[in-house]
């Protein structure tokens, strides 16, 4: 197989529902899309671009050092958004896999970046994604966190995604694992990803991963200690900031 020549894409919107203005947030004096842009520089696997629908945001990123492109503001997912940025930048697809990285995670750790793309490098794997183990119980149950099924012996820390859910699943005794949604696609197969229609399931569970299981895509994940905080509304702000500012 090729080898592997990513580029990371962070896709950004103003829109966000429980959060507007969400990327331009202050956080110590800076941009949140500008601390996630910088943790995904350090990750150093790859070119990182923004992948933005507003001006501001593109001014931001740039007056910062960075790289953003405009992309159209109604796409359906954030998906979508990466697919169209991948192919303004780069026509000659001089990037053969594609980093999808979350502009609402300002804390990220740039080894969980590290960690997503790692798994891609089998010859069978379309994506990779993460999932880390549920060690509080409330959480089994709460259809907020989103269960993956995984293939994972004792002292495995990769295996195949099953199948994802709201539900707890599988059942049983036995560890489960809480969804991080961060993915890698090779970049046939996040083509392929962007053009198929809605799963049925994808639909039922609101889960867009689904889509990709449903037409016989191979999800790989990689197992990781800890859940990065995601920036979804004001008290999660706050703690960026507090976390951050230590």
């Amino acid at each position: 197989m090729a080898i592997l020549n990513p580029v990371i894409v962070i896709p950004a919107r103003m829109q966000a529902t429980r959060l507007p203005g969400k990327p331009l947030a202050d956080i110590c004096g800076e941009p949140m899309i500008v601390h996630v842009w910088r943790r995904a520089m350090q990750a150093g696997i790859g070119p990182v671009v923004v992948a933005c629908s507003e001006a501001e945001v593109f001014d931001a990123v740039h007056s910062h050092g960075g790289n953003a492109v405009m992309t159209d503001p109604d796409h359906p997912s954030g998906s979508d958004r990466v697919w169209e940025a991948v192919e303004k930048i780069d026509p000659e697809r001089a990037f053969n896999a594609v980093v999808n990285v979350q502009g609402d995670l300002p804390t990220l750790d740039p080894a969980v970046i590290r960690a997503v793309f790692a798994p891609l490098a089998a010859r069978d794997v379309d994506i990779a994604t993460l999932v880390t183990e549920i060690v509080v119980e409330d959480e089994r149950a709460n259809p907020n966190v989103v269960k993956a099924v995984v293939s994972l012996a004792p002292g495995q820390t990769v295996g195949r995604a099953l199948y994802f859910s709201r539900a707890t699943v599988p059942a049983n005794p036995g560890p489960h694992y809480h969804h991080i949604g961060l993915y890698a696609y090779k970049r046939r197969s996040l083509a392929r990803f962007v053009a198929l229609p809605q799963g049925v399931l994808e639909r039922r569970e609101k889960l867009e991963q689904l889509r990709a299981l449903e037409n016989g895509m191979r999800i790989d994940a990689a197992l990781v200690d800890t859940v990065p905080l995601g920036v979804d509304t004001p008290a999660d702000l706050e703690r960026a900031r507090a976390l951050l500012k230590a």
